[in-house]
Formats: C-alpha cells, sequence, structure tokens
C-alpha cells in the first residue's frame, strides 16, 4: 500500500463507483497520511487554500497484453525481447513516426479516437493502456 503524507488543511473524497475503494475524509493541522489503497499513481499539487488529487488506477491486464502486441508487432521487436507494462517506446527504439503508427494501431485495435495532445504524452506501454482504458470508460459513459 503506498502513503503520503499531506500536511495542512483537509480533504474528503467519496467512492464512484462499486469497484473503487477511496477514503472517505482526512485532516490535520500539521500532517495527515494518504492510503492509495493499491492504485498506480496518486500525485498531490499543494497551493495555498487549494489541493489537487489525482489518481490513476491501472489498466486491465488483458489490455495491456494487447498493447503489447501491438508495440511488439508495431516495432519489429525480436522475438527473444520482451515488453511489458513499463517498457518505453524510446528503450524499444521507438521515433516520433513510430509513435504515430504505434497510436494508429491502438485506435484501429480498440475502435477509439486518440487526441493528437494525449498521444504526444504515452511514452510506455503502461501509459498507452491506461489512455485506451480511459477513453473506453468515457466513451461507455
Amino acid at each position: 500500500m503506498a502513503t503520503n503524507t499531506l500536511a495542512g488543511t483537509s480533504l474528503s473524497m467519496r467512492s464512484l463507483t462499486p469497484q473503487t475503494q477511496a477514503f472517505t475524509s482526512l485532516s490535520g493541522r500539521r500532517s495527515a497520511l494518504i492510503s492509495s489503497f493499491g492504485r498506480k499513481n496518486v500525485s498531490f499539487n499543494l497551493q495555498p487554500r487549494q489541493i489537487r488529487l489525482q489518481i490513476s488506477c491501472a489498466a486491465k491486464a488483458e489490455t495491456v497484453d494487447k498493447v503489447c502486441e501491438i508495440v511488439k508487432k508495431q516495432l519489429a521487436v525480436a522475438e527473444g525481447e520482451t515488453v511489458t507494462a513499463a517498457s518505453t517506446f524510446q528503450k524499444l527504439g521507438a521515433d516520433s513516426l513510430d509513435t504515430v503508427e504505434i497510436v494508429m494501431a491502438l485506435e484501429e485495435e480498440f475502435g477509439i479516437s486518440i487526441e493528437e495532445e494525449r498521444a504526444q504524452s504515452i511514452a510506455t506501454v503502461q501509459q498507452a493502456a491506461d489512455l485506451i482504458e480511459d477513453i473506453i470508460q468515457k466513451k461507455s459513459s
């Protein structure tokens, strides 16, 4: 369980879906302990009188596996070389054109459209899988 210490103010959250776990509140004058409940990323941006909290959930294993296969195919990764969620396109030898082709293949495979700005921020297989699931979730809502 990942934890972060937050100094200062109070914060309240609630669960948006039955699958989402979240704490209900926290407050403290000096510091407070926040647990991420197994989420991939929990980040805080502290500003005077304002707290921004961003929680990113890891994509499903099936989505990550599909993205790995697409990346392997697009980059013609050698048979013995492993592509994992943590693999970066750069370390796999992708240039900007390769990245565009990967994004196009992902869009075709998953039946989605990825905005250019969001596509440019993808650096790892995990980030691509997380973005795909986010788009699919928003599309179905």
